[in-house]
């Protein structure tokens, strides 16, 4: 395409459009003409992006076309409604649709984790590395730091903390997933090394029902959320690798808007799993009481995820954002 007589032939066009965006009240023949023109400069910006990419020109259209759009269309109010949508179908739709990412990825951390335990475990000199003897002897024995760590601080600060750290991991894992995937394993592994030593440690001290009892009431449903947001990362960097039949643009915008409603809604699984290991873990209730708190809230979740996501998704639910909230699109050349 010769992008000299493109824009010659258009750029009236666009000056009428813009013209018409300056006017603060349209006849109802301008108001049908902008949208006529709205429509046009949309597919004007979509052939130079895929034909004859211009940074400068193609700012001054995607400005145009945001500001014919925001005229077209109207400026439109969060409600509760989008916030139902979001917790009835768009998130839970989301998470059910990345299973087949963080449902590997959960099993394969999970058996990553108990073989760090038991090489740990079993090994004196990997141990010794890791810290003094003595140091070790204070991390395990009845009253160390291991058990009085989740009643070092006040429950509510505590829990606080707990969730501001863990959304922060979940973050990353959204948002770093689209460097290849590769940041998206560095934290994965990280945390279940730290698992790992915990298990290794504790089983060779002969306390590791001391240790599972801890962790289980708050870890079941905090590591689901770790997992589901580190597959929807490593999803996303696959979707920069191969981003199938949709062009690489959309389909990292749809994706990634995804990702983004997703990290919002494991912010508040992670606010549920941070409230158990504030209140609950350090409780003096029973270890069984403890952990069925944890195996309830966890199965909660996961039929949260397959029976209201499950319901959403087999409707065309994405979890992306409503159709008429998306930036305007029109079909490129193949």
């Amino acid at each position: 395409m010769d992008l000299d007589v493109f824009v010659s032939a258009h750029r009236a066009e666009w000056d009428r459009l813009d013209a018409l965006l300056r006017r603060r009240n349209l006849t109802g023949t301008e108001a049908d003409e902008l949208v006529t023109l709205y429509q046009r400069t949309a597919t004007h910006l979509s052939l130079i992006r895929s034909s004859a990419p211009d940074p400068q020109l193609t700012g001054r259209l995607s400005q145009l076309v945001a500001r014919a759009r925001s005229a077209v269309t109207g400026t439109r109010r969060a409600s509760w409604h989008d916030v139902t949508r979001f917790l009835t179908q768009s998130f839970p739709a989301a998470v059910y649709r990345s299973r087949h990412w963080w449902v590997p990825t959960a099993l394969a951390s999970t058996v990553l984790a108990a073989l760090l335990g038991w090489w740990i475990g079993t090994h004196p000199e990997v141990q010794s590395s890791i810290a003094a003897p003595d140091e070790l002897h204070a991390l395990t024995r009845p009253g160390g730091q291991y058990e009085t760590y989740y009643s070092s601080h006040p429950a509510a600060s505590f829990a606080a903390q707990v969730w501001t750290n863990n959304a922060q991991a979940a973050a990353m894992c959204l948002v770093l997933g689209v460097f290849l995937c590769v940041p998206v394993l560095w934290i994965l592994f990280q945390n279940m090394l730290n698992l790992g030593i915990g298990v290794g440690l504790m089983s060779s001290a002969g306390r590791l029902d001391t240790f599972l009892g801890l962790v289980l009431p708050h870890g079941l449903l905090e590591l689901t959320a770790v997992f589901v947001a580190a597959g929807t990362g490593l999803r996303l960097g696959w979707t920069v690798i191969d981003p199938g039949p949709r062009t690489r643009r959309t389909a990292l915008a749809e994706e990634g808007r995804a990702a983004l409603g997703m990290a919002i809604g494991l912010a508040l699984v992670l606010f549920v799993s941070g409230a158990i290991e504030g209140f609950v873990t350090p409780s003096g209730l029973p270890t069984w009481t403890r952990i069925t708190i944890g195996i309830l809230a966890e199965l909660a979740f996961l039929a949260y995820v397959y029976v209201l996501g499950g319901r959403a998704a087999r409707t065309g639910d994405t979890g992306d954002v409503e159709a008429a909230e998306r930036s305007a699109t029109a079909p490129t050349a193949a």
